[in-house]
């Protein structure tokens, strides 16, 4: 079963791709759109059935590659992490797949589009099936190829094809971080294979824990033990685990959109709206959470790295919500409501709450996803208009849209019972229980956060649907809802926003932990985070909650009861209101420091060192010193008689002297 839920997409792939011009458009939908609704469907399946007490063994493929000790195969690893991502990533791509049959309806090029979405899917199930650290590399660079095809999916226009481009450049950088943690994983404990990376990481936790002869029994390296030498520094394994940790970080940073890594994710709402959801809700981003979840019995031994980890992602939280405060297209504000999201994420991971952080994937999952799509049914419906500046008061015209975008912004913020009320209120609750030194960081950031999320949710929905219309008469006049093929997924998502959490927080996070999850999460002993966030205080507990209506409160005032508030707030305080609105000019300091030098010494080596001293010295000097002698040397084919005559007396002159003078000698 779980070959086939892997290798549908593949097929999808291929047909839509190599045969969509003799099949036709609606074959390639039908196919490829139909191929994941089985995989979705057998994922669910395999997710509900799964019995966690019964480990299966790896599935087995075929063999890839053997050099020395060095052994992968293609295998896939099935335990509950991998279902639970099998659900998200399968579900989600169905739903997009059945949407984009009507928001693409109109496009020209819809069986490459449908392949390249088959394509991401597969690359997106290799990633979270992977049983060894090459495999998951694949996948991961096969979401990063996939995505910069989608991103520019419309190549014709200057603006996607900066923006696949900008995504592919900066996620390198995060993957080349990411390699050299998975080179220094194979230096520590010799294999690529999760298991026994794990099986390692049990005993180095072991020894550190003083069971030193069962380490050594396993010939595990003592935590003392120099195991690792580079440009002339000894580390230990206890530094080096922490370095190979944020190593692996750094690739998570760059996929999942963590801040100094993210400047390409509000770029990537150039490429169409069901990408968007796609990439941004339940796939591509949220590989770096599962890639750390993953990993956690080895990121369990490195408090370092855990710590950093917590700084980084209540940073995001924080820096991505105060950027969606005032941006205006519709996607972007939403994109931003995905970065901030992702931040929760790693801070839960970051104080050992592994289980909370997926738990908040998955139910993310639902209700991005519904937000994106429903962002995509208004853009359809207003000619293709993303400013939400030229809208206003669609709610009568497009209602069922408004509702399920109203569901969307109600889990999002964290309204009670809906899906982020139990999660993203888990993350709080965990970062405040949390022991590593910014825990305290954490909770007081992701705190103001959800204050922050809530307002600029309502802000997108009161400047969307409520108020007088601001488009012209034109665009009002053909506003119209969207079809069932794009209404549908909204419903089903509509069902996930609501109950997932409610459905599922006693399996992921609740009494049900151990059974649920078993060997999939690792947790040491000394880790009792998930006992410890079921015992904080009702006052602590509600903050959150009060922070959701506060933001709800500030919104309506501003944009219902006084809607020239905000256009007097944003010049009262200039500075802060550009200094938001320019991303905190993280662009523009990466265009000072790394674009323009990088562009200056190109452009140096390319006029000076190619130009001037490679060709200049080399070819094509050459060629111009043999033009000038043979031009010269031209000029001596006159045409007349007496030159040539002239020059023959000159010749018999020269031979004579030189016989003369040889004779004398």
């Amino acid at each position: 079963m779980y070959q086939i839920i892997v290798l549908l997409p593949l097929a999808g792939f291929l047909i839509a791709g190599l045969g969509g011009n003799m099949i036709g458009a609606k074959a390639s939908e039908y196919v490829t759109s139909s191929f994941l609704v089985v995989a979705a469907l057998l994922s669910w399946i395999g997710f509900l059935s799964f019995d966690a007490a019964e480990p299966m063994a790896p599935i087995t493929l075929l063999h890839w590659m053997q050099s020395g000790d060095f052994d992968v195969s293609w295998a896939l690893k099935i335990d509950r992490l991998t279902l639970v991502m099998l659900v998200v990533v399968n579900t989600v791509s169905a739903l997009v797949h059945i949407y984009s049959m009507g928001y693409m309806h109109h496009d020209p090029h819809r069986p490459r589009f449908f392949a390249y979405l088959s394509l991401f899917t597969f690359a997106m199930l290799m990633l979270v099936t992977a049983d060894n650290l090459i495999q998951m590399f694949f996948g991961w660079e096969g979401v990063g190829l996939a995505s910069y095809l989608l991103i520019g999916f419309w190549y014709k226009k200057p603006s996607a094809n900066a923006a696949a481009m900008k995504a592919f450049v900066v996620n390198r950088v995060g993957d080349f971080g990411f390699l050299l943690g998975i080179f220094g994983v194979f230096v520590l404990f010799g294999s690529v294979n999760l298991d026994t990376i794990f099986a390692g990481a049990a005993d180095i936790a072991a020894q550190m824990g003083g069971e030193a002869g069962e380490a050594a029994a396993h010939g595990a390296a003592s935590a003392g033990d120099v195991v690792l030498s580079f440009a002339g520094y000894s580390l230990t394994m206890g530094s080096a685990l922490t370095v190979v940790c944020l190593l692996l970080f750094v690739g998570a940073m760059g996929k999942s959109a963590q801040i100094g890594l993210h400047t390409w994710l509000p770029d990537a709402m150039e490429g169409p709206t069901p990408v968007s959801a796609l990439i941004h809700a339940a796939t591509m981003v949220t590989a770096g959470v599962f890639m750390v979840a993953r990993m956690s019995p080895i990121f369990e031994l490195s408090h370092t790295a855990l710590t950093f980890i917590t700084f980084i992602g209540a940073t995001t939280a924080f820096f991505a919500a105060t950027i969606g405060l005032v941006q205006n297209d519709i996607k972007r504000v939403i994109a931003y409501s995905t970065c901030s999201q992702l931040g929760y994420m790693f801070v839960a991971i970051g104080v050992g709450a592994y289980s909370v952080a997926i738990f908040h994937l998955f139910t993310h999952a639902f209700f991005k996803a519904l937000l994106f799509l429903c962002a995509g049914s208004v853009i359809h419906s207003v000619s293709d208009e993303q400013d939400m500046r030229r809208m206003g008061g669609l709610r009568k015209h497009i209602p069922v849209t408004y509702w399920t975008m109203v569901i969307g912004t109600l889990a999002l913020t964290g309204f009670p019972f809906t899906a982020g009320y139990f999660s993203k209120d888990a993350v709080i609750e965990a970062a405040f229980v949390g022991h590593n030194a910014f825990a305290g960081y954490g909770w007081g950031l992701t705190v103001i956060a959800a204050l922050l999320t809530s307002f600029y949710s309502w802000r997108l929905i009161f400047m969307t649907f409520h108020g007088k219309p601001r488009a012209s008469a034109d665009v009002m006049h053909h506003v119209h809802e969207s079809p069932m093929v794009m209404l549908v997924p909204l419903f089903i998502l509509s069902i996930g926003a609501l109950f997932a959490g409610m459905m599922f927080e006693h399996s992921f996070v609740g009494e049900g932990y151990e059974h649920f999850w078993q060997a999939a999460l690792y947790m040491g002993p000394d880790n009792h985070i998930l006992h410890d966030l079921h015992e904080v205080a009702f006052g602590i507990a509600i903050i959150p909650t009060i922070m959701m209506a506060l933001g709800f409160v500030i919104a309506y005032w501003l944009y219902i009861v006084n809607p020239a508030k905000p256009k007097q707030l944003s010049e009262t305080h200039r500075g802060l209101y550009k200094f938001f609105l320019n991303k905190w000019y993280f662009d523009e300091l990466y265009d000072f420091l790394f674009v323009r030098p990088a562009k200056a010494l190109g452009r140096t080596l390319w006029k000076t060192g190619d130009g001037r001293i490679i060709d200049g010295l080399g070819p094509d000097g050459v060629s111009a010193r043999v033009l000038d002698v043979t031009n010269r040397v031209v000029r001596l084919q006159t045409g007349y008689l007496y030159h040539y005559a002239f020059a023959m007396l000159i010749g018999v002159a020269a031979l004579v002297t030189w016989m003369m003078i040889g004779g004398i000698s």
